[in-house]
């Protein structure tokens, strides 16, 4: 992964003009005219070089992150640069309205159009802003990866087998307000396929971070934890992804109860590393049925979000646990829940040499702590050893899964999702008047 500082975007933009990339604004054309705006969908993957945009708000759904990146090549043949990156924290009212939609039992039409609607309007500011810092013009971007905001997630252990999967952020608006094509929900598509719907980063994990001689496990430490495996070697058939358990949304839940709202997370795992877990109740957290599930399995706030952190906080005043005692044991969840998984599930396929970890949980040095003690002799490093941006990994994954989209590739792994067979990701919303 190139960081940015390499070619200029500038210079990228005029390229791209000069071979046709850019569709839009010719003579003050209107994009949306009949034609053009789906020949940019059409045309791109004969392109030979192309900007896309990933977008990415995890379950935790503090920031939006967007990458700029270019693709040359086609399909998983391709190369890639970033070219810019930036995280924009959402507004606290607006974290506050996803975080309430995600864990409400049932809700009127009316607010999740609201959510969507809105949600699709701070993406589009995050594209502009962040385009507008790399000093490249909306029209000369081939197309935007937007995952969406997860407020709902149904494995199909508890879909009477059909996993179902509902992402927010309106593709419509995103599209209106940028001029360019977006391509989202691509969860849906695997589940109709018979799949869980995630994890979608395997794919590329294996195009990004695959080596011929290192066995490795990269571990994602968003809301939720995931990890992938990358046997040394291995083809893409060879890859087992799957969520582990809670990664921060228990931390972060908890940590807003204890400070009533003033604080978003524990800054740098201060208060966890002031604390003791409780070994006791750790065990019984630890005997949750979801821990021994085999691959493919996922989760989500449903199981491990604000009322697991309720109950939990409950059962830890109950106990007369301080709250750092607590946050260790939350802690100590996570670190044991992805160790353990690596160790068990991983061992059958030859073991791993290195762990390297992305996401917001790298910056809880208790949490990167509790997990290089329990991966022990393994060692465990930021994903950053690899020459990446471990903050950048999962949108730029978006913008390599709306690549694949717009080349006519299938973007998931069916060893990690369970689908019955690969498929083709996502739905295109061709862009308009930016």
């Amino acid at each position: 992964m190139r960081p940015r500082g390499g070619r200029s975007a500038p210079c990228a933009r005029r390229r791209l003009r000069a071979r046709g990339a850019c569709r839009a604004g010719r003579g003050g054309q209107d994009v949306s005219r009949p034609g053009d705006a789906l020949d940019r969908v059409r045309g791109y993957a004969a392109l030979g070089s192309r900007l896309v945009v990933g977008l990415m708000t995890g379950t935790s759904a503090d920031a939006v992150d967007a990458v700029l990146v270019r693709f040359a090549g086609e399909g998983l043949a391709a190369s890639h640069e970033v070219l810019a990156w930036r995280e924009t924290p959402l507004e606290p009212a607006l974290r506050r309205e996803v975080l309430e939609v995600a864990a409400a039992a049932s809700l009127p039409p009316e607010r999740l159009m609201r959510l969507d609607a809105a949600l699709g309007e701070r993406y589009a500011a995050a594209v502009l802003e962040l385009l507008a810092g790399a000093g490249v013009d909306p029209r000369a971007v081939a197309a935007i990866g937007s995952h969406g905001q997860t407020v709902r997630h149904v494995p199909r252990r508890e879909g009477g087998g059909q996993a179902m999967t509902l992402q927010l952020g309106s593709a419509a608006v995103l599209a209106e307000r940028t001029g360019i094509p977006v391509v989202s929900n691509f969860r849906a598509r695997d589940t109709a396929a018979g799949g869980e719907g995630a994890p979608l980063v395997p794919v590329a994990d294996w195009w990004l971070f695959r080596d011929a001689r290192e066995s490795r496990a990269l571990l994602n430490l968003g809301g939720m934890a995931n990890v992938t495996h990358l046997p040394a070697g291995g083809p893409l058939a060879a890859v087992l992804a799957f969520d582990t358990g809670p990664g921060n949304a228990v931390l972060d839940a908890l940590v807003e109860r204890m400070t009533d709202g003033a604080e978003r997370r524990d800054e740098g795992g201060a208060r966890a590393a002031a604390g003791t877990a409780h070994d006791g109740l750790l065990a019984e957290l630890l005997a949750d049925p979801f821990f021994d599930e085999p691959p493919p399995r996922s989760t989500g706030r449903e199981r491990f979000g604000a009322r697991y952190a309720d109950t939990l906080l409950e059962t830890g005043r109950a106990l007369g646990l301080s709250d750092a005692d607590l946050l260790a044991t939350a802690v100590a969840l996570t670190a044991a829940s992805a160790a353990g998984a690596i160790r068990r599930l991983l061992a059958p396929r030859g073991g791993v040499d290195a762990v390297y970890a992305s996401g917001g949980g790298v910056r809880n040095a208790a949490l990167m702590a509790a997990l290089a003690a329990r991966l022990h002799p393994v060692p465990l490093m930021p994903l950053e050893r690899l020459g990446a941006n471990s903050q950048a990994k999962e949108a730029l994954a978006f913008a390599f899964l709306a690549h694949l989209t717009l080349c006519g590739r299938p973007g998931n792994v069916p060893a990690a999702t369970g689908a019955a067979r690969p498929v083709v990701l996502g739905q295109i919303t061709p862009g308009g008047v930016a």
